[in-house]
């Protein structure tokens, strides 16, 4: 089931509005090309939040996928509503990155500019249920940056996939053009350097076909 949705902004990145089904157009909702909007996003920062930016390189626990897409749904049921300072009762800040720091289960909220440091570059052909599309503007980190996580394709030509992501109003599920509404070209794939498994097999099917049943059978 997807998520349902309303006009959102995530880690300062316009996002669109989707209902219960896929709409079959590829083109962003007119919100996206109307609207510059910007917002803060969080410093890489301990779980619960201050005091105090964490010292030294995060850590790289283990982890499978099945793991990752297991603690992205719980967010998703539980429709935790995004904040860019405030945490979750699982310690992790509610915005875009620290909700992909809980889903690799980091010991710590991570930013777009810091989540590079544990994971590494992937082509398009190499997303797995787990990664990441990721676009950080260097240049104004508080406008446009934003991340998501892949779950799997949702067609055969690879040209939408379901997006995990932490937005407004609150975490959702939803399909979603390669490799995002706006900014597409910027958005980047990666993989998180913990992973406990292979990693090596590509998500050929179709959520709720074999990558779908490999995660949920």
């Amino acid at each position: 089931m997807l998520a349902l949705a309303t006009a959102t902004v995530a880690c300062g990145h316009p996002a669109s509005a989707r209902a219960d089904e896929p709409s079959p157009s590829h083109e962003a909702p007119p919100q996206l090309t109307e609207e510059v909007l910007d917002s803060p996003q969080g410093a890489p920062a301990p779980l619960y939040g201050p005091p105090g930016r964490p010292a030294g390189p995060p850590a790289v626990p283990p982890t499978t996928r099945e793991a990752i897409i297991g603690r992205a749904e719980k967010w998703v049921r539980a429709k935790v509503p995004y904040a860019m300072s405030g945490y979750w009762s699982d310690g992790y800040r509610q915005d875009c990155s620290g909700f992909v720091s809980m889903a690799w289960n980091l010991d710590r909220s991570e930013w777009t500019g810091s989540l590079t440091n544990v994971a590494e570059r992937i082509t398009k052909d190499q997303l797995e249920p787990g990664d990441i599309l990721l676009f950080h503007n260097a240049k104004d980190p508080e406008n446009g940056s934003h991340v998501t996580l892949f779950g799997g394709w949702t067609d055969s030509s690879r040209t939408r996939y379901t997006a995990y992501e932490q937005t407004r109003p609150a975490t959702r599920k939803q399909a979603t053009p390669y490799a995002y509404w706006t900014n597409s070209a910027q958005f980047l794939p990666y993989r998180y350097r913990g992973l406990a498994e292979g990693g090596g097999r590509h998500a050929d099917g179709y959520p709720g076909r074999e990558t779908w049943r490999r995660l949920f059978s």
